[in-house]
């Protein structure tokens, strides 16, 4: 099926770039080829970034505002610790069901839209959240917002790869990890704040007004020609680029048959275990932290996920900037250089969220939990850069439409295995807090993520070849 909604009119042909880097071409379908300067980290500007990072923002508050919220929630619909599990469990493996189809649409349709009309239903569905009067009926919008919460990522991913060249995606993706790292404090803080000053429902109805502004904000993205980033590259690497402004062609093989043909590329195979392997840790992990440092340190749950999430957000904001620059900067020219940087910054984040785990003391754990976001923040980056480099350009959104889709199953059952481990815990008459016990279960699968990437450094070089190729 070819994508003619990305066809330039009579483009030129982009050559390679003269000594001063200033090259004419065609970013913009049915567009006039435009002055760039290849000697810019990004040639078209970092707006594009900044609005994919709002959209994983405001993403990632609106899934976490229940996180914070959830002793109040708990108390109003009198619901267990396995219930309370399930909920975004239920939302994520919904989220799953539509990422593949999601991720063939962002191959084919205009993507700025297709985001923001995602933001849009966001919005609806946080109001919904607080006019609902049953567990039932709010449980049932939870999964609706769950099936929308990550179909913005493969077509968001997809641009930022088209915008920016090789040598700044780590940048570029570690805007949009910002956004959507940050949003997980600021919702847990705006969660248990708003419902402790005002009331649960007020926590969804406040979170919709921004939502509204980012989906507006997305329309001032323009949708670039595919493959765009890949042509930077090749010009500034002196490179003829003849084949420039011609739309790219996705062929009309099925879902499975194009996942299967997309788990064949070491690199990503090996990204996407490892990720989903994390995911399910850390998804299970900071969904239940607040509720965990209010039983085990004697904290309200306005203060419980404050500290939880201010921490969280320093450490996020460090890791971000650490490690997006790290990862970039030796891209290229250090073999498989960008999974290596991630896979150190792994392993940190994972044994000091252990620490923060089995170690007693309030800022003892305050710490190691600012210590590890900041390695999953700065390892996150690098390993969706590293994906968008090992993927064809014509097949990017479903590469990353699969990278979603089973990192988004790890993290659903991270969640709902706590909350079921604390409840059969307690059941025994365990004299401790059942939820510390139970959180516990889920921390081999950290490392079992830091040996999946290990395994995987020789092959990134080769991979990324043969994607810019084909």
């Amino acid at each position: 099926m070819t994508d003619t909604h990305d066809k330039a009119a009579d483009p030129p042909k982009d050559r390679a770039a003269p000594a001063d880097g200033i090259v004419e071409i065609t970013v913009l379908p049915r567009r006039p080829a435009r002055t760039v300067d290849l000697g810019k980290a990004a040639p078209l500007g970092w707006w594009p970034a900044i609005v994919v990072a709002l959209v994983a923002f405001i993403d990632r508050v609106e899934i976490n505002l229940i996180s914070g919220a959830l002793p109040a929630i708990q108390d109003h619909f009198g619901f267990s610790d396995t219930a309370g599990g399930a909920i975004p469990t239920a939302a994520s493996i919904a989220a799953a069901l539509l990422l593949l189809p999601a991720g063939r649409l962002a191959d084919r349709a205009p993507r700025v839209a297709t985001i923001a009309i995602v933001v849009l239903i966001w919005s609806i569905c946080s109001v919904l959240s607080g006019l609902a009067t049953t567990f039932v009926m709010f449980f049932a919008v939870r999964v609706l917002i769950g099936a929308a919460g990550q179909l913005y990522n493969p077509p968001a991913s997809s641009l930022l790869a088209d915008y920016y060249p090789a040598r700044s995606r780590g940048k570029a993706y570690g805007f949009e990890r910002a956004g959507y790292y940050m949003g997980l404090p600021t919702g847990v803080i705006l969660g248990g704040a708003i419902a402790e000053a005002l009331d649960w429902r007020a926590v969804f109805f406040i979170a919709a007004i921004p939502g509204l502004l980012i989906a507006a904000l997305v329309l001032t993205v323009k949708e670039p020609l595919r493959g765009l980033g890949d042509r930077l590259d090749r010009l500034r690497n002196g490179e003829p680029d003849d084949d420039a402004g011609a739309p790219l062609k996705a062929d009309g093989a099925s879902l499975l048959s194009e996942a299967r043909t997309l788990l064949r590329i070491r690199t990503l195979k090996g990204i996407i275990i490892g990720q989903a392997l994390l995911s399910l840790a850390v998804a299970g992990l900071f969904y239940w932290l607040p509720t965990f440092l209010e039983r085990t340190e004697d904290l309200g749950y306005d203060a419980a996920s404050g500290l939880a999430g201010g921490v969280g957000g320093t450490g996020i904001v460090v890791g971000i900037v650490i490690g997006s620059r790290m990862g970039d900067r030796f891209h290229g020219v250090r073999p498989g250089w960008r999974v290596k940087v991630a896979t150190g910054f792994l392993l940190m984040g994972a044994v000091a969220l252990t620490g923060a785990v089995l170690l007693p003391g309030l800022w003892l754990r305050v710490t190691l939990i600012a210590v590890a976001c900041a390695g999953f923040a700065a390892a996150i980056p690098n390993l969706t850069a590293a994906s968008a480099d090992v993927v064809p350009a014509a097949r990017r959104g479903m590469g990353f439409a699969l990278l979603t889709f089973l990192i988004t199953l790890g993290g659903a059952l991270g969640p709902f295995l706590i909350g079921l481990t604390s409840d059969l815990v307690g059941s025994t008459g365990y004299g401790g807090e059942p939820l510390a016990l139970a959180m516990l279960v889920l921390v081999p699968a950290m490392f079992l993520a830091v040996l999946a990437l290990l395994g995987i450094r020789a092959a990134f070089e080769d991979d990324a070849r043969a994607a810019a190729t084909g």
